[in-house]
């Protein structure tokens, strides 16, 4: 396949991602085989750029120093144009070994970093920033219902047994130890237990019914 029909395959695909990237993404190609005059195709113009525009700083570099060799494509690096800042990324188009064109994708960083400037003044205004670091830190949890889920727990696992694998004796016989602690007093603690056992909450009171 020759160089020019190499780059046609790739023109067809610059409007194609301009539509999927959306108009905060300018798309370009560069036929890096006419560094002068490299720019053939182009979509969303943020940058300003036209067809014939010449090949940029990094383009340039990228082909003196042969950093396509041994690489696919580089992405995420910043760009600047018109007083834009720019998140990019390139793609090398091979035909062989050598370097013949550039897919890029410029993403117009402006809008991120308006909002980011208004959600960090959001967040001052109300003092909602980080925390500092500190000694001291805070379990927002009731002592209570870490109590009761934390000695539920504790029971279930000294039986040895995965609640998914008990029988309904063994079941019973959990809640009735429970009961026997006192925990089925405590308000939430029937949730807690039947939440734990996999069962229903009319199904722990059964159990608590069932002689053993």
């Amino acid at each position: 396949m020759t160089d020019r029909d190499l780059l046609q395959l790739y023109s067809n695909l610059v409007p194609f991602l301009a539509e999927v990237c959306g108009p905060g993404c300018e798309v370009v190609l560069h036929d890096a085989t006419n560094p002068e005059h490299s720019l053939v195709a182009i979509r969303n113009s943020i940058s300003g750029r036209q067809v014939g525009a010449s090949l940029t700083d990094l383009a340039q570099e990228l082909q003196e120093k042969g950093m396509y060799t041994d690489a696919s494509y580089l992405t995420n690096y910043q760009g600047k144009s018109r007083g834009r800042d720019f998140l990019s990324s390139t793609y090398y188009i091979k035909n062989g070994n050598r370097l013949i064109g550039l897919l890029c994708v410029n993403k117009d960083m402006s809008s991120v970093q308006e909002l980011n400037h208004a959600v960090q003044s959001l967040l001052g205004r109300f003092n909602l920033n980080a925390a500092a670091e500190s000694e001291f830190s805070e379990n927002l949890d009731t002592p209570v219902e870490s109590m009761v889920h934390n000695r539920i727990a504790d029971i279930i696992a000294q039986s040895g047994i995965s609640p998914t694998r008990m029988s309904l004796d063994e079941k019973a016989r959990i809640v009735h130890r429970l009961n026997d602690e006192g925990l089925m007093s405590v308000k939430g603690a029937a949730a807690e237990i039947a939440e734990q056992l996999s069962v229903s909450v009319p199904t722990v009171y059964r159990y608590l019914n069932k002689k053993l």
